[in-house]
């Protein structure tokens, strides 16, 4: 199965990232979208994914850079690297005060610009993940002012609930969910997953954050947990684990184009 989201890059593994692609081969995971906080952090998963034929990277400014000067199109070559997937992740966090929002919404803008500018040269249109947390409705009032097709969008890790949901939903959005949602206080994010078409949702560990149940309180999270992420839902959905991790793997094939 795929982790759809997970940081692989930098100093965030205790050992080294071997031992954690390692681990989570081991524990059936064959895929993994190595996503990038900006230009330098999406070159070295570049690098990654170049060397390993099971990591696949994204390319985009992260909304908690937004306090730092960044040259968008640097992320244009990035972008056209074949082991690349996918724009992001970039957005609005409406969490922490600083940077501001204003900060924020100015670097959104100039990425969003530059995705219709990258379409419009005829760049392949890849998916665009998003990072909305508790900004789901700003983010989308951004995005539905744009050319870029509905469904290229991905709202990763979603932690809002079912209302929130299905404003993303009839836009026509996919939404993917983290540990987040196995937690025993967030019933609500839980209740937003159900009403998930099973053909627009994924999962991810957003590793080194967000450890999900059982083994919630572990850090840093990792890739091989994706599986807890995937049998809890499985669960809700009256689904074995097989049929589960199947249908979201197809789904994440799909939007990731990956083969």
């Amino acid at each position: 199965m795929f982790d759809t989201h997970c940081h692989l890059t930098g100093d965030r593994y205790r050992g080294g990232i071997e031992p954690v692609l390692d681990e989570a081969r081991a524990a059936g995971i064959d895929g993994m979208v190595a996503v990038a906080v900006d230009a330098e952090d999406a070159a070295a998963a570049r690098d990654l994914a170049e060397a390993h034929a099971d990591v696949w990277f994204s390319a985009g400014v992260h909304p908690s850079e937004a306090g730092r000067s960044h040259v968008v199109d640097a992320l244009l070559p990035l972008i056209e690297h074949p082991r690349c997937v996918a724009w992001g992740e970039m957005g609005l966090d409406g969490h922490w005060p600083d940077p501001p929002l204003d900060a924020q919404r100015s670097l959104f803008a100039r990425q969003l610009a530059l995705i219709q500018s990258a379409d419009a040269d005829g760049v392949a249109p890849l998916p665009v993940i998003l990072h909305s947390r508790k900004a789901v409705a700003e983010v989308l009032a951004m995005i539905e002012d744009t050319s870029i097709a509905p469904e290229r969008f991905v709202f990763h890790c979603f932690t809002e609930g079912p209302a929130r949901v299905e404003q993303v939903l009839r836009f026509g959005a996919a939404v993917s969910f983290t540990g987040v949602v196995t937690y025993r206080n967030a019933a609500e994010v839980a209740a937003a997953s159900d009403c998930v078409p099973i053909d627009r949702l994924m999962v991810e560990t957003d590793s080194p954050y967000l450890t999900p149940e059982p083994r919630r309180g572990e850090r840093p999270n990792r890739p091989a947990n994706v599986v807890h992420v995937a049998q809890f839902l499985a669960l809700r959905r009256g689904l074995s684990d097989a049929a589960f991790e199947q249908a979201t793997d197809d789904t994440a094939r799909r939007i990731f184009g990956i083969g």
